[in-house]
C-alpha cells in the first residue's frame, strides 16, 4: 500500500497526573484519581491530524515503541485512528513517556520526560524498501539522540536519512523542538540541505538562522520574517520555509513567491486546549503539500487545521477535514497582518 504522507520519529504516550500543588524539594503532595493517559509526539499527533484532513488517504507511521503497556496503547490508539502502523518497530528499550503534573492550584504544568525508544530510532530500525510514500515528515531534531548524532559525511544522521530518502524520490518534511542552547546551530542546518518544506515556530527559525524575531517586549518582528525565511532557503529547503507563531503563519518558495495568513479569529469560549496546536499546523501544510496546492492555500489551511485543533483538550480530537477546517476559517475570519 502506498502511503501519501509517512510520519516519522517521535511516539510517545503522555500520563497527567493531577496534584494538589506543586510540592517543594523533598516535599510531599497529593496525586488525584483522574490520572489521564493519550498520545503524542509527531507521528501520532501529525498522523492522526494527517488521517482526519484526508480520511481518503494512507497515511503511515515509522519509529519504535517499546515491548510494553505504552506500546501497546500507542499502537492501538493509532491503529484506531486508521493510521499504516505495518512500519511501526519494538524499541529494546520502554516506550518514550512524559509524565504530566498538572498542578490544581497554579494550574502550571511539569513535564519529566522519558527518551525511551525514541533515542533508539535510527535508519537500522526500518527498510528503505518498506517505505512506499510520496512524502516523508520527520520530527523532531534535537529529541531523536540517533538521528541527532553527528554523521562524518552528512552532518548528522539526520541529514544522513533524509538525503536518503530524496534519492527514493521521496520528497522530505522536518520539525523541530524548541530548545535553548548551541545544539541548533549544530544539528537543523545540515538536515535543511535535504529538506524540501522546513516547518517550524519562530523561535526555532530565529535559533536556526540567527535572526531576531521576538522583540524584548515578545512582539514579532515582522521585518524581520522574510530575512529568516530566505536564511532557511539559502540553508538549503527546497519547495517551501515556512514559519508559524500566534500571529499566523508566513512561506516563502524557492522561486522567491511570499504568502502569509494571519491568525484565525476565535470566538469567545472555543478554545478549550493547546496541545498539538503546532502538530496541527504542520499537518495542515503537508496536506496541502501532497495534494499540490499553493503555498497561500496551504497557510490557510495550515491556519484553519491548527484552530480546528483548539476546539478540544486533547491534541487531536478536534480535526476535521480539509473542507470543514476551510469553512471554519471563512466562516471565522482572520485577522489582518501588516504589510512586509
Amino acid at each position: 500500500m502506498r502511503n501519501s504522507i509517512v510520519v516519522a520519529g517521535n511516539i510517545v504516550v503522555d500520563y497527567l497526573y493531577p496534584i494538589t500543588g506543586y510540592p517543594e524539594r523533598g516535599q510531599l503532595t497529593t496525586i488525584e484519581n483522574n490520572i489521564g493517559r493519550s498520545t503524542g509526539g509527531s507521528v501520532c499527533n501529525v498522523g492522526i491530524d494527517l488521517k482526519k484532513l484526508m480520511p481518503e488517504r494512507s497515511i503511515g507511521g515509522l519509529g519504535l515503541v517499546g515491548n510494553d503497556e505504552g506500546g501497546d496503547f500507542a499502537l492501538e490508539v493509532m491503529n484506531r485512528e486508521g493510521l499504516d502502523t505495518s512500519l511501526i518497530g519494538k524499541a529494546k528499550g520502554a516506550t518514550s513517556f512524559t509524565a504530566v503534573m498538572s498542578d490544581n492550584i497554579s494550574h502550571e504544568r511539569t513535564f519529566f520526560h522519558c527518551r525511551g525508544g525514541n533515542a533508539e530510532f535510527s535508519e537500522d530500525s526500518f527498510s528503505w524498501d518498506d517505505v512506499d510514500c510520496d512524502l516523508l515528515h520527520i520530527a523532531y531534531i534535537l529529541l531523536l539522540d540517533r538521528l541527532d548524532e553527528e554523521d562524518p559525511e552528512y552532518g548528522t544522521k539526520m541529514a544522513r536519512l533524509l538525503c536518503h530518502a530524496k534519492e527514493r524520490g521521496i520528497k522530505t518534511s522536518i520539525d523541530v523542538v524548541s530548545e535553548a542552547g548551541e545544539r541548533f546551530s549544530r544539528l537543523v542546518p545540515p538536515a535543511l540541505k535535504y529538506t524540501d518544506y522546513c516547518v517550524i515556530n519562530e523561535i526555532e527559525a530565529e535559533h536556526t538562522t540567527g535572526i531576531k524575531l521576538r522583540a524584548e517586549d515578545g512582539s514579532l518582528i515582522f521585518g524581520n520574517i522574510k530575512p529568516a525565511l530566505q536564511a532557511m532557503l539559502d540553508l538549503g529547503v527546497g519547495i517551501w520555509a515556512i514559519i508559524h507563531c500566534p500571529e499566523g503563519g508566513f512561506g516563502l518558495d524557492r522561486e522567491g513567491n511570499f504568502a502569509k495568513y494571519g491568525q484565525i479569529k476565535n470566538p469567545k469560549d472555543f478554545v478549550k486546549g493547546k496541545v498539538g496546536a503546532g502538530d496541527a499546523f504542520c499537518a495542515g501544510v503537508l496536506a496541502a503539500a501532497v495534494k499540490g496546492e499553493s503555498l497561500e492555500y496551504a497557510l490557510k489551511l495550515a491556519n484553519a487545521s491548527a484552530t480546528a485543533s483548539l476546539a478540544a483538550p486533547g491534541a487531536t480530537e478536534a480535526m476535521m477535514t480539509i473542507d470543514e477546517c476551510l469553512e471554519l476559517a471563512d466562516r471565522f475570519g482572520a485577522k489582518e497582518l501588516p504589510e512586509m
